[in-house]
């Protein structure tokens, strides 16, 4: 069945792609977008992103925080999927209002509009994260599994990076982290992606909205910002090496992530918004495989033909995780998706594509200077 949707954020990396796939399916979109100059750049109207959307799209250039721009927006939708927020876990430790007005006000405005006035909406989807989790599950050896709390900074610097026990502090195995695992974010995001998955599955199961909560891992791939200097790791590392700047590992370098391809991303949301019968539920959208991020630097200046500086300095940022890997037993039993694309193609895609763009201004080392300023890089 054909729908009418509304994707706030719509503009950015996986909006813009979840919108072209939409079409081509013969759907409906519309945007909603500011088109924030840390995403889009200065001249946000010209950037690739809103290029690639711009006359296909029904686009309006607004704020999720105004009202009137969701009431306009949301008119004549049948599903909404809110991807608009404020992205990254070390930018989110000091501008803390911001991410809370942007995160958590603009989708509480958003859910009280579709919750008090006559709309057509039957579906909802948000775009959560992994960081709900914080370290997530692993496995001690005396006590099976356990969620540990966030990692002790006087353990980090003594050189210790791994996770403990909370119940005898030893060093624990990680594990595939599930639905199920108790949640404790340890970033000022992680909590704001919390609260924006709650609000929503509230509002739906007491309006009798189909909702669905998406816990993205890494995600990756073409498009995706590479002057961002707050998120994603494959665009800080390929900046670098394109601007030959030697690359900051942080910790030991074995720290690890589930990086996912933007189109296994967009086919599992796809799957959500086009899925029969009422649904309510939370689905980890990831690879299913940890790569630590030592593998993914030297893969990077392996495809990049280029050998610059890698210093395994032992700094690290507070609220970040040691490790993540996604369990994806559920979404895979509900909806039926699984990733398709393994992280040596899809990096190699990355690449391919990255070689191609403008080297950006590479300002990694003003926001790490930032961070440190604020006592939360080490």
């Amino acid at each position: 069945m054909k729908q009418s949707v509304l994707i706030t954020g719509g503009a950015g990396f996986i909006g813009s792609n979840l919108a072209l796939v939409l079409l081509n399916r013969g759907h409906s979109v519309r945007i909603l977008d500011n088109l924030s100059p840390q995403i889009h750049g200065v001249d946000a109207l010209q950037s690739p992103l809103y290029q690639s959307i711009k006359d296909k799209v029904d686009f309006i250039r607004g704020d999720v925080t105004n009202e009137s721009d969701l009431i306009l927006a949301l008119k004549d939708m049948d599903t909404v999927v809110h991807l608009a927020a404020e992205t990254g876990t070390g930018q989110s430790m000091y501008a803390i209002r911001h991410y809370t007005d942007v995160n958590v006000s603009g989708t509480a405005l958003l859910l009280e509009i579709i919750a008090n006035n006559k709309n057509s909406i039957k579906r909802l989807v948000v775009a959560s994260s992994r960081a709900v989790y914080g370290e997530g599950r692993y496995h001690c050896e005396l006590h099976g599994y356990v969620y540990p709390d966030a990692r002790r900074s006087a353990n980090m610097e003594q050189g210790d990076f791994e996770v403990r026990c909370p119940q005898c502090d030893r060093h624990v195995k990680l594990v595939p982290t599930d639905e199920n695992t108790p949640i404790r974010p340890s970033s000022i995001y992680g909590i704001t992606k919390l609260t924006q998955e709650q609000m929503f599955l509230t509002v739906g199961r007491a309006k009798g909205i189909s909702t669905i909560a998406y816990r993205y891992q890494n995600v990756y791939g073409s498009g995706q910002s590479l002057s961002n200097p707050y998120t994603g790791i494959l665009s800080i590392f390929s900046t670098r090496i394109r601007n030959e700047k030697g690359i900051n590992i942080f910790e030991d370098g074995l720290e690890s992530r589930d990086f996912v391809h933007i189109d296994d991303v967009v086919a599992a949301t796809v799957s959500g918004i086009e899925c029969s019968g009422e649904i309510i539920e939370v689905f980890n959208v990831g690879s299913g495989v940890a790569t630590n991020v030592l593998d993914v630097a030297n893969s990077l200046q392996t495809l990049f033909n280029k050998s610059i500086p890698i210093e395994i300095s032992g700094q690290f940022r507070i609220g970040d995780i040691r490790h993540n890997l996604a369990d994806l037993t559920h979404i895979k039993s509900v909806l039926g998706w699984a990733p398709k694309i393994p992280f040596k193609d899809g990096l190699a895609r990355f690449v391919d594509w990255a070689k191609n763009e403008e080297i950006q201004y590479d300002r990694y080392e003003e926001s790490l200077a930032e961070l440190k300023s604020r006592g939360l890089f080490k």
